[in-house]
């Protein structure tokens, strides 16, 4: 099966039956994405050997660095959380912020959080704040929860070390740095708009209350005993710092530059993430009084929920391979080339598409990363514009969510809404940061 039209229409009946696997027989988005790779791979002509040869290579080529970034963040993380990190840049924030202003203390706070915590993790050590500003105050809790789930989305999804925009910067090759930069340039405005002025104004429109058949959590505890603010501060901008600091100097700085070696070196997300790891070990472990096979119980805790994402993400590397190996790629590659749809509009209306019908914001991503990477190959693309079409996947991949959306349900169950006041609140919140974020992904676009 080599003609164009045989090809296009393996890689079409290959979402249809991927998303067929997810939805409909609930099949592991790792298993489903290796079964699609197979049948597309021999679907259009490809050997045995050379389909095994082609899933080894697209594993191996995509783990070897995902891996180790997604590990280290997830050890990172986790020692913010159960040191009272997260406490500590809450509380800390709110106070200087004062209760008048707490959404944007919320907003900040989540943008912050969610770098080094997995967003579900991060709302249900943060949800407590959300109850006792509410039994403070009498306000909806959707005055400071919007907010608060605006910044820790908006993190999630834009800026590494989290693994949705690692896993596709990967994928596409796009630079790490770039990532960072535009995710914060796009992801401020997304998290204002929809954080504390949709959230005021959802709030006048929803009054929702503490559910009956939550527990209750008591008073912030005192923070007296917690890390410094502006040592988890520190600690959780060291790598971001260091990575962006390497994109820039390789810009500015001279070929042979002793400056540029060490920026290169330090600068690496495997170096710079490393070493924030190792701090955070110290400073908010050993040093805090935490034996050495604590600090070791909590690294080793941590790579549970990390294992699953490293290897949908690897089943993502799979997919992308086995299109580029197949023809498929190519093909796809030149008819997108052709559309007179820019690159950051057309990554965006395909991870939207996968994103609206299965669910997953992971599965959306990794899917829109494989399709748009032959296009970004045929175009010649590479630089800061890579950097954008990872936003752009990342914001198709955060508008709509809906009832086929795990977020979707958390929301409702920890705020105790209806279905339909989910929908309004949560996922326009969703569609608003997506929206946003594109928009700024187009505007940034025209400038690199």
């Amino acid at each position: 099966m080599d003609s164009p039209t045989s090809l296009i229409l393996a890689a079409l009946g290959s979402i249809i039956v991927l998303l067929y696997l997810v939805m409909r027989l609930r099949l592991h988005a790792f298993v489903a994405l290796l079964v699609v790779s197979g049948v597309v791979g021999l679907a259009t002509g490809m050997g045995v050997e050379e389909l095994l040869n082609t899933i080894e290579k697209g594993m191996g080529g995509t783990l070897g660095f995902v891996a180790t970034v997604v590990g280290l963040g997830a050890m990172f993380g986790k020692m913010l959380e159960v040191s009272g990190g997260v406490d500590r840049l809450a509380s800390t924030l709110l106070g200087k912020f004062g209760e008048n202003r707490s959404q944007w203390a919320m907003g900040v706070t989540g943008f912050l959080v969610a770098i080094p915590v997995f967003l579900d993790v991060a709302f249900i050590i943060l949800v407590p704040l959300i109850y006792a500003l509410t039994r403070r105050t009498g306000r909806s809790l959707l005055y400071y929860g919007i907010p608060l789930l605006a910044g820790l989305a908006v993190t999630h999804s834009f800026i590494p070390p989290t693994p949705g925009p690692i896993a596709v910067a990967k994928l596409i090759g796009a630079d790490l740095g770039y990532v960072i930069l535009f995710g914060a340039i796009c992801g401020l405005p997304a998290m204002i708009i929809a954080g504390p002025l949709f959230g005021r104004w959802i709030a006048k429109r929803i009054d929702a209350q503490i559910p009956d058949y939550m527990e209750l959590p008591k008073e912030p505890a005192d923070t007296r005993d917690l890390p410094s603010f502006k040592l988890i501060l520190a600690i959780i901008l060291l790598p971001l710092a260091l990575i962006v600091l390497n994109t820039v100097s390789g810009v500015i700085l001279p070929a042979d530059s002793p400056v540029l070696a060490a920026l290169t070196f330090l600068g690496h997300p495997f170096v710079a993430l490393t070493l924030a790891t190792l701090l955070a070990f110290t400073c908010l472990g050993t040093r805090r009084g935490m034996t050495r096979e604590q600090v070791m119980e909590v690294a080793t805790k941590a790579l549970e929920p990390a294992g699953i994402i490293i290897l949908v993400t690897g089943a993502g590397g799979v997919f992308k391979q086995v299109l580029i190996d197949s023809g498929v790629g190519g093909v796809m590659g030149d008819i997108m080339a052709e559309s007179a749809l820019p690159p950051i509009l057309l990554a965006f209306l395909i991870s939207t598409a996968v994103r609206v019908i299965q669910g997953s914001a992971t599965v959306a991503m990794i899917t829109a990363a494989g399709l748009m990477a032959p296009v970004i190959s045929t175009l010649g693309l590479s630089g800061p514009v890579l950097g954008l079409i990872v936003i752009a996947i990342a914001s198709g991949a955060t508008v709509l969510s809906h009832v086929n959306d795990s977020g979707f349900w958390l929301v409702n169950r920890y705020f105790g809404l209806t279905e339909a006041q989910t929908l309004k609140s949560w996922t326009v919140m969703e569609t608003i940061i997506g929206l946003t974020g594109l928009v700024m992904a187009l505007i940034v676009g025209l400038f690199v």
